[in-house]
């Protein structure tokens, strides 16, 4: 176990990285993107096959074997040898950790019989692909700079850490969350990502994607287990994208961005474990009282940068938090008064308006009842008719002729 944690730290360039400063590890220093495409211009490089002599020189670390019934060396290092072809490698079956970084490699398929693998490092070499059989026992796979511009055909079980730093990745696809279930430790920087869309592993916990043209936070809500999260020397405007998904989110180094305004950090309050945030190098960090007004946003929130925040810096936040809090909430209630008063006015005016349209109601209805009055009125004087009158005017006379 020692000389597989030993030859782990060497490979990954001592990936205990200080969190503060995010020391990009030997041999894994940013690259010019364009310059990794140039690459396609140099000259063909003459076949140099792997020899038994290169392998004898390079063996090391004798052990048991699987089967546990003989020993065999599992430990081959032919890196800077220029070498070009592996196939040789078929037949040594037995070898646990291998590198074969700063070659002229186009193909590491060979290294698909070595089924009993434990480490890999393929760096500095020509591969387009780090696709290999699904090997049941490898934890370990490096593949940075290289001409690299996919994900797929990642498929080992066993995998804990994943470097493809400085390729020519544009997007990551194929990383099967299913499969994929021990791989902790996912390393892209210095690749062409523009988004953090198509990281779909739960659990995962430390991710690198420094030095890509990333400009939106997408996706990530899937990666539930997420500690650690690198984004410096990307393109992000804006905090989006941290859901309340990523509840262990502990640290977020986002250095050299194009974050602008200090109201971005508040969209990280929703993350109930986040206790570091470097946002230095962004223009946000040139904003008068930006300690003070991100610790105001981000209270639980233990350093800012590569300083913890002082016990004055917090007395001070809190005093702040709390006027400006008691001041929103005495905003919010004389609003809501005003918004009440408003409501009373309306209903006193739409009452005021339903009286006054009974009133006329009740007017038209008098009018109407009086015209109605007068019109039968006169339609009965026009039925009594001329005889009726005229016998009316005879009577008294035919009374005189009686009494006479």
């Amino acid at each position: 176990m020692a000389d597989e944690e030993s030859f782990e730290e060497e490979e990954t360039g001592g990936e205990e990285q200080d969190e503060e400063d995010e020391a990009e590890p030997p041999g894994d220093e940013e690259q010019d993107p364009e310059h990794v495409e140039g690459e396609e211009e140099e000259e063909k490089v003459p076949p140099n096959p792997l020899t038994e002599d290169i392998i004898a020189e390079s063996l090391s670390l004798l052990c048991k074997t699987g089967d546990g019934l003989s020993h065999a060396y599992v430990r081959l290092d032919i890196h800077e040898r220029g070498v070009t072809d592996i196939s040789i490698l078929k037949s040594f079956i037995h070898l646990r950790y291998v590198d074969v970084s700063k070659n002229a490699l186009k193909d590491i398929s060979p290294l698909s019989a070595l089924t009993h693998m434990l480490t890999l490092k393929a760096d500095e070499n020509l591969l387009t692909s780090p696709h290999l059989e699904e090997m049941p026992f490898l934890q370990v796979a490096s593949f940075s700079h290289n001409r690299i511009n996919t994900t797929e055909g990642i498929n080992h079980p066993m995998l804990e850490h994943l470097i493809l730093s400085n390729n020519i990745i544009t997007q990551v696809t194929g990383l099967d969350a299913m499969k994929l279930t021990r791989l902790h430790t996912l390393e892209l920087r210095g690749n062409k990502l523009e988004s953090t869309d198509g990281i779909y592993l739960p659990n995962i916990k430390n991710l690198f994607l420094g030095a890509n043209v990333i400009k939106r936070v997408e996706g990530l809500g899937r990666c539930t287990g997420l500690t650690t999260l690198h984004l410096r020397d990307n393109q992000l405007e804006n905090l989006d994208g941290f859901t309340e998904d990523l509840k262990e989110l502990q640290y977020i180094n986002l250095r050299g961005n194009l974050v602008t305004s200090v109201k971005e950090a508040a969209k990280l309050k929703g993350l109930p474990f986040l206790r570091a945030l470097v946002l230095s190098e962004n223009p946000v960090a040139e904003e008068d009282d930006y300690r003070l007004e991100v610790l105001i946003a981000l209270r639980s929130l233990e350093r800012l940068d590569k300083d913890e925040f002082t016990d004055e810096e917090r007395t001070e936040a809190e005093e702040i938090f709390e006027t400006r809090k008691a001041e929103a909430e005495a905003a919010e209630a004389e609003a809501k008064a005003v918004e009440e008063q408003e409501e009373r006015d309306r209903e006193a005016r739409e009452e005021e308006e339903r009286e006054r349209l009974e009133r006329e109601g009740e007017e038209e209805l008098v009018r109407e009842a009086s015209d109605s009055d007068g019109l039968e009125e006169k339609v009965s004087e026009t039925e009594e008719g001329p005889d009726d009158a005229e016998d009316a005017a005879n009577e008294p006379e035919d009374e005189d002729e009686d009494e006479t």
